[in-house]
């Protein structure tokens, strides 16, 4: 059977920083957060969604970002968007060349995660 869609991302992030990850995925990118089950409450982290995005952030103790993983996720106004990431105080690289029919972004959450933003041209 081929896979036909991707249902999550998970991310990382370090123990008790939920309200950090909520202020950045909220407030400077646009998700909503969602309940997480039951049965997975105890865990810590957090879920988001944004459209038919779904970002998952998952509690690991000893974390550490990682240097080249990625989710990378479309926008439709990069510019807006990386201008309210570095006003939130997080590190964007717009200096990537741009692939294919699309201009791009990387930016960094208050963890260290890498996200590339891409807008289609």
């Amino acid at each position: 059977m081929p896979i036909y869609a991707l249902d999550h991302i998970q991310l990382s992030i370090p123990p008790h920083s939920e309200d950090l990850a909520r202020a950045f995925y909220v407030d400077v990118l646009g998700f909503v957060e969602v309940p997480k089950p039951a049965s997975l409450g105890g865990r810590g982290g957090a879920w988001f969604e944004q459209g038919g995005v779904r970002l998952h952030l998952g509690v690991e103790p000893g974390f550490h970002a990682l240097k080249k993983a990625h989710p990378a996720l479309l926008t439709d106004d990069l510019d807006g968007l990386t201008t309210r990431v570095r006003a939130s105080g997080c590190p964007v690289d717009d200096t990537q060349p741009p692939l294919d029919g699309y201009r791009r972004a990387h930016v960094l959450d208050p963890f260290g995660n890498r996200i590339e933003l891409m807008q289609k041209m």
